[in-house]
């Protein structure tokens, strides 16, 4: 029976699907009755992609959404001292929307004009110990309502 669960699979860092063609070439072998996108804008940022070019690219495949912001310096620097994933979190690579290099009203218009109606979980990613989570929460949702219009 049709429970209304989508199967999304999550392109991410340091996996065998990261960047936009690795996950084109998944989209284009999977069938798009069964297999969605989980869209995430902090790892296509992240791996050097555009974040609002995936988002059009894969507009009707989009399952689910995690919305990440990147600070660029950061992200410099972590590929400059080759950082795993995990200290790139801690080191503050990752940020919430709004507070870092995505398009994010570009990202918004994408997943609107591809009919999207599910859910946008933030992933801040930071060490709390320097970003206190409520505030970022507060600072995410603020941001998110007035970009996306919700």
């Amino acid at each position: 029976a049709d429970r209304g669960f989508k199967l999304c699979f999550h392109h991410h860092m340091a996996t065998v699907v990261q960047t936009f063609e690795e996950t084109k070439r998944l989209m284009d072998n999977t069938d798009p009755r069964y297999v969605y996108l989980c869209f995430d804008t902090g790892h296509f940022t992240f791996s050097g992609e555009d974040a609002v070019k995936a988002a059009k690219e894969f507009g009707p495949r989009i399952g689910h959404v995690h919305l990440k912001d990147i600070r660029p310096d950061m992200m410099e620097k972590a590929y400059a001292e080759d950082f795993k994933f995990r200290k790139a979190v801690l080191e503050g690579c990752f940020t919430i929307p709004g507070d870092g290099c995505v398009d994010y009203p570009g990202v918004f218009k994408a997943l609107h004009d591809a009919h999207y109606e599910g859910w946008f979980i933030v992933e801040a990613e930071q060490d709390p110990a320097k970003a206190n989570p409520l505030e970022y929460a507060k600072m995410a949702r603020e941001y998110i309502k007035k970009t996306a219009g919700i």
